[in-house]
């Protein structure tokens, strides 16, 4: 049903049962069944009402009633006068003709290439119906195929209207007054899903959407083999109690916090780890009663946010104040033109982050994001603030935990997508609510910390400081991305997860106990860096080698830096260090 994994392993019967999943009765704005019956209508407009290019992914890009379906390719000129001739000599009326001479397949085929040549190289994913997914969706190799065609007729003059919607700018930026949003931008290679692989919905998903709580009565335990080990079995019966004592939290009528916030410090099992997310981040509310009211009103707030943001405001934006139709689409260009930019590059080597329906959604949530916090707007890191979230609310609706791979959002029903998306939103604002100072103008939060980091390290490593000093190294060279992303650049996702877990269990957790992680951090490469010039100092710290990182390795920095925050947070000389004179002088105007 969903899409396949690297390594391609077919999914189990109860799938099958699992295929049709019925989006009639969803709940989202958004969704609108195709019309069975309906006549096919040859649409010359544009719905003005209709989300295009803020669509959740191929399935609002095309009108239903504008699908082309495959049908059989007309035979060539020649094949046809050929099989005239032989359908009149072959008549049985007339006598003394012989049948004509018997050919075999392959003469067969080797005469008619040409009529069914392929002219796209994505039918090697052999789908058996190219034009619709298994919820009625247009596949994404029909969506290219057409692209590719309307594509050509815009270069041979015959694209009806669409290259008067375009125009290009003195700098050669390419804008549009239609509304398609993603016009200005290239058409992307999204990886191809297989029907018949992929990961499993849960059948629960729709108490689950109603409130996160029914989740926790389907963690099951897996059964111990029975010749595991003596540290096998330790540590299976450990993961057992510790998921225990969360559901035992987590189903009180009053949540108390502090217990939660203790219990996560050191890790959350990931069949929680959404809903302790969401009430770590004060998104949920403590008491049960009011959880399913207040998550109906945050999710309609949302959408009805992603409506007002993306749809187009009547009549035409005047020449002058135009911009490429931001004024008739409603849309800042400025801010969009960044975030289209910025998705397609988060996480490339992950494949969950290079679907269609993963890209639109992230686009949604930072624009909306965006201009509802006009001190800041969008910048550049944030979009990486959207993955551990977005990434950890999905799994919660799937089965199989890892979804980073053979797990395609765009064939999810749209409520779910819906929910995955209002959460995240809710749960980055609060996270960006405790340090927006990172990103208003000259991002002066940024800075502090910056500064801070350096004193901490002259603190921690005095001779490590002194050498980066000698060596002309300013901290804001190597630390400004650890402080605008959060490390995420440094580690994997998985390894950033487990360590916002610890964050959310901080009362500052963002906004202070990062700053002595990334002390920690750098101080773990000390006895490497103080042997290295400027050149290999910068190098190295550009590319860590934390690839191979695991949990264990996280949860050793999270304890290091507990320790540093123990030592030097309730000092009264902490962070007075005089920074030198040359560092002072420094005007970063970033």
């Amino acid at each position: 049903m969903f899409s396949s994994s690297s390594s391609s392993k077919k999914a189990p019967p109860q799938q099958q049962e699992m295929v049709q999943v019925d989006r009639s009765d969803s709940g989202s704005p958004f969704w609108r069944a195709p019309q069975k019956d309906a006549p096919l209508k040859k649409t010359t407009t544009r719905d003005s009402g209709k989300i295009v290019g803020a669509a959740y992914s191929h399935a609002d890009m095309l009108k239903f009633e504008s699908i082309n379906r495959p049908r059989t390719p007309p035979p060539s000129s020649s094949a046809l006068g050929r099989t005239t001739s032989n359908s009149r000599s072959a008549s049985p009326h007339v006598k003394g003709v012989t049948s004509p001479p018997f050919k075999n397949y392959m003469n067969f085929i080797t005469s008619t290439n040409e009529d069914w040549a392929a002219d796209d190289a994505d039918d090697v994913y052999a789908y058996e119906d190219d034009g619709d997914d298994d919820f009625g969706l247009p596949s994404l190799s029909s969506m290219k195929r057409k692209s590719r065609r309307a594509a050509a007729q815009t270069e041979q003059g015959t694209s009806r209207g669409k290259a008067a919607d375009t125009f290009t700018d003195s700098t050669g930026r390419r804008y549009s007054d239609s509304a398609d949003i993603a016009i200005e931008r290239p058409a992307s290679t999204y990886p191809m899903p297989k029907k018949t692989e992929g990961k499993i919905l849960r059948p629960q998903y729709r108490d689950i959407l109603r409130d996160p709580a029914n989740a926790l009565h389907l963690i099951s335990h897996p059964s111990v083999p029975p010749n595991a080990s003596q540290k096998e079995i330790d540590a299976a019966n450990s993961r057992i109690t510790r998921i225990n004592k969360f559901k035992k939290i987590l189903q009180a009528s009053t949540i108390p916090l502090n217990d939660l916030r203790a219990l996560a410090w050191s890790g959350v099992p990931e069949e929680v780890r959404a809903m302790t997310w969401q009430l770590l981040l004060s998104y949920l509310p403590t008491s049960s009663e009011r959880r399913v009211a207040t998550l109906e009103r945050k999710r309609k707030e949302y959408l009805d946010g992603v409506r007002q943001a993306f749809e187009r405001a009547g009549g035409a934006p005047p020449p002058s104040t135009g911009k490429g139709g931001g004024g008739n689409r409603g849309l800042d260009e400025a801010i969009w033109h960044q975030i289209s930019i910025d998705v397609p590059r988060t996480n490339p080597h992950i494949e969950l982050y290079g679907y269609e329906a993963t890209q639109r959604s992230l686009e949604r949530i930072l624009y909306v994001w965006a201009v509802r916090h006009p001190a800041s707007g969008y910048v550049q890191g944030i979009n990486d603030l959207v993955t551990p979230f977005w990434q950890v609310f999905l799994g919660t609706y799937i089965t199989d935990p890892d979804i980073e791979s053979g797990m395609d959002p765009g064939q999810l029903p749209r409520v779910v997508l819906d929910a995955v998306e209002a959460d995240t939103f809710w749960c980055l604002t609060k996270l960006l609510d405790g340090i927006q100072d990172h990103y208003i103008v000259a991002q002066p939060g940024i800075q502090r910390q910056v500064a801070a980091l350096r004193d901490l390290t002259q603190r921690i490593d005095a001779g490590l400081a002194k050498h980066l000093e000698e060596e002309n190294v300013e901290f804001i060279q190597f630390s400004f991305r650890w402080m605008n992303c959060l490390l995420m650049r440094e580690i994997s996702v998985k390894n950033t997860i487990r360590m916002w877990d610890t964050y959310m269990a901080e009362e500052q957790g963002f906004s202070e106990f990062h700053l002595y992680v990334c002390a920690a951090f750098l101080v773990k490469w000390s006895d490497k860096l103080v042997k290295m010039d400027f050149q290999e100092i910068m190098m190295f710290l550009q590319s860590l080698p934390t690839r191979e990182w695991t949990e264990k390795d996280i949860e050793l920095l999270l304890s290091e830096a507990y320790i540093w925050q123990s030592l030097f947070k309730g000092s009264s000389a902490h962070l007075k260090g005089q920074p030198s004179s040359r560092t002072n002088s420094l005007n970063f105007q970033l």
